[in-house]
């Protein structure tokens, strides 16, 4: 069997239409805490209820960047998830993306599952960042370069979307660190949505056309870096990523999780090796999906995104629950 095959039979449709099961349970699970001012609450809610979901599915499957080291920590990277009878499979995932956003029931907060080949996900030191700059499919491959300024990176993207400058939506996580990078962008005339939290949607909307969004720019959470490149792959857009190395203390982190050239470029290729399915589901209204609605009756609604790197699939699903009849909601 070619590797080809090999990758397509681990990551078949009905695995992928199960994934998107765990993103609805994590999701649904801290809408209940959206707004409520309790970051704690909600992160811990998605957590559990993401963990029972995928221990329900039919996987031998391992967390390669999770939610923390600590081993008392559910989700944390290294846990083994599944029923244990079925492929061997790589994970990475966020059971809250954007805590913050959740318990101010602001926009953005998502939940997030990506799964691949065992050995095919890039492992990245535990609350590490990265430099980060991604396009969708449209821009060829080898326009964007993180050594290029972002002056010149807006140029050559315009350039291979036969637009100007002023046509181009960057998106930008809100942090006083983009504070000079802001400012160039509005300086070169772009336009700049700013985002509060939510670095996987940020770089997410830059692959989906419909979002309005040409360009993400700027720095965030590195295990965040490989879940949007897991998206990003199935919507075949591009992405380059660098670690951020602040100290000689993350020089060694980088090293221990296998890294040994921190100054490094990764693409999208090299940071996800096999083919992956990504699943999200919106916790609160964003860029990339609707958020989920909880309504009487103790029913709900998600909206999620599913996507196949293998078949190129991405789809939209609404879906209506019965919260009383869930396995894996408290």
């Amino acid at each position: 069997m070619s590797d080809h095959t090999m990758s397509s039979a681990i990551l078949d449709r009905n695995l992928a239409l199960e994934v998107v099961r765990v993103t609805e349970a994590s999701a649904l699970a801290s809408a209940r805490h959206a707004g409520r001012g309790d970051e704690k609450s909600a992160d811990e809610a998605a957590c559990g209820a993401m963990r029972s979901a995928l221990n329900r599915l039919a996987m031998d499957g391992v967390i390669v960047n999770g939610e923390g080291d600590d081993v008392e920590q559910p989700l944390h990277t290294g846990e083994k998830v599944g029923n244990g009878n079925g492929p061997k499979v790589d994970i990475v995932l966020t059971a809250l993306e954007g805590r913050s956003i959740c318990a101010r029931g602001a926009h953005n907060a998502l939940s997030v599952v990506a799964m691949t080949e065992e050995g095919s996900f890039l492992k990245v030191p535990q609350h590490s960042y990265m430099e980060k700059i991604a396009v969708g499919a449209e821009v060829p491959a080898g326009v964007i370069d993180l050594d290029a300024s972002a002056e010149e990176n807006l140029a050559r993207i315009a350039a291979a979307k036969g637009c100007s400058i002023a046509e181009l939506t960057v998106s930008v996580l809100d942090r006083p660190r983009h504070g000079d990078l802001i400012e160039r962008l509005y300086a070169a005339g772009a336009r700049v949505m700013l985002f509060d939290d939510g670095d996987v949607s940020g770089a997410l909307a830059a692959g989906l056309p419909e979002s309005g969004v040409d360009v993400y720019m700027g720095s965030g959470g590195a295990a965040q870096g490989v879940l949007a490149a897991a998206g990003l792959k199935c919507l075949g857009g591009r992405m380059q990523c660098r670690l951020l190395i602040r100290s000689e203390q993350e020089h060694q982190a980088a090293r221990l999780a296998g890294i040994d050239d921190p100054k490094r470029k990764w693409d999208i290729d090299e940071m996800v090796k096999g083919e992956v399915m990504f699943a999200a589901t919106g916790i609160t209204d964003g860029h990339v999906l609707k958020g989920a609605r909880l309504l009487p009756g103790n029913r709900a609604t998600s909206h999620s995104l599913v996507m196949r790197s293998v078949t190129g699939t991405t789809r939209y699903m609404t879906a209506h629950h019965d919260l009383t009849r869930s396995p894996v909601l408290p």
